[in-house]
């Protein structure tokens, strides 16, 4: 079978390997487990790898670079005007040759694929739509149109698109799926926290404006002035890292508040198992892979109630939502750090929870829709 992948994220080739931001590989490396060959129509980027790139894993596999592009200013739209057409003659090229076409939505490459697929209703697609697909939240109009396109039957044909939780009249084409991190091997016993003790809050995003960064520091920070032995530890890099930084030190934040960068799986482990919570007030998710991770691990997470995050937490029977209404936060924060019983019960529902969602049922799920 030839596989054809048509994705957004960017790809950087060294010493003849192609790395990619490694959750999203880790995830490809699966599917490409069941295939001969593999074409990746992808934006190449010029940087080095970074801690959170990694490499694919398959002996038959190549790269036909497409160009990145958006419209967000005059210049932008002038580039893309150029560049879309000459990326959808490579999208239709590859698609006449492949057995298979797989989409990453959304994203502006993944739109382009959305339109191109429908000229091959003969060809087996799947799309995987990592974001929200909540119809009633706010949305770019790039996201909805992809929406659009991937769930009308009478245009899109022999697709199947994986999607994050249930939703009110989505079409049989469309499937709830999820996302895993760890193999059945890695598992390990639950470690008991007690609040008594120091309580460990992590951040794991990008420091963008989206994930509100600053959000989970302030909340942190007034638990810390409320009397609470607390600490926040922030994994990620983003354009937000340097306002970031001198809010901690404007404020004196530097003995409880640190800013970790991008980091390698091993050490988000350790993080999250040696972390009591997790605080995630993102804006927008799909499948929040730091939250099952998370949970995987024993961090009980705090997160917004986006997306299929309510049915993740159980209506937080294994977990804690937050309002994003900052009076209403702290008062159930430091309900939360007062009440030591219920936060184990918690911590052992999502341990449990999570721990189903393997590498290992991903593959065999994977398997099903393949063939």
């Amino acid at each position: 079978m030839q596989f054809l992948i048509i994705t957004s994220v960017p790809h950087i080739k060294e010493a003849h390997q192609y790395f990619a931001y490694a959750p999203y590989v880790q995830e490809m490396n699966l599917w490409a487990k069941q295939v001969d060959q593999i074409q990746i129509l992808a934006p190449l980027s010029s940087k080095k790898r970074s801690a959170i790139d990694t490499n694919y894993q398959h002996h038959c596999i190549k790269i036909q670079p497409v160009y990145s592009f958006d419209v967000t200013t005059i210049k932008s739209a002038i580039r893309a005007f150029f560049c879309i057409p000459i990326n959808c003659l490579r999208l239709f090229r590859a698609m006449q040759k492949a057995d298979h076409i797989h989409l990453r939505c959304p994203g502006n490459i993944g739109l382009l694929g959305c339109i191109m697929q429908l000229f091959f209703p003969n060809t087996p697609k799947t799309a995987k739509y990592a974001a929200n697909w909540d119809p009633k939240a706010k949305q770019p109009w790039t996201y909805m149109l992809q929406q659009k396109i991937l769930q009308n039957t009478f245009w899109t044909k022999n697709m199947q698109v994986l999607i994050y939780g249930a939703w009110d009249g989505q079409t049989n084409n469309c499937k709830s799926f999820f996302t895993a991190s760890y193999f059945e091997n890695e598992k390990e016993d639950l470690k008991i926290k007690d609040l008594r003790s120091k309580v460990g809050f992590v951040f794991v995003g990008a420091l963008t404006k989206g994930k509100n960064p600053l959000y989970a520091i302030q909340l942190v920070a007034e638990m810390f002035y409320k009397g609470f032995d607390v600490s926040l530890d922030l994994y990620g890099e983003g354009i937000e890292r340097s306002n970031l930084e001198n809010y901690i030190l404007e404020n004196k934040l530097e003995p409880i508040i640190t800013l970790k960068g991008n980091q390698n799986k091993a050490t988000l482990k350790k993080a999250y198992q040696q972390s009591h919570f997790t605080l995630l007030p993102s804006q927008s998710e799909g499948w929040p892979k730091a939250i099952a991770e998370a949970m995987f691990w024993g961090s009980v997470p705090v997160v917004t109630a986006v997306s299929c995050v309510t049915d993740m937490l159980d209506n937080e029977k294994r977990g804690e939502l937050l309002a994003m209404d900052w009076n209403l936060d702290i008062l159930k924060l430091t309900a939360v750090l007062q009440n030591n019983m219920a936060y184990k019960i918690k911590q052992k529902k999502a341990f449990d929870w999570s721990q189903q969602y393997t590498l290992d049922f991903f593959e065999a799920e994977i398997k099903k829709i393949l063939f």
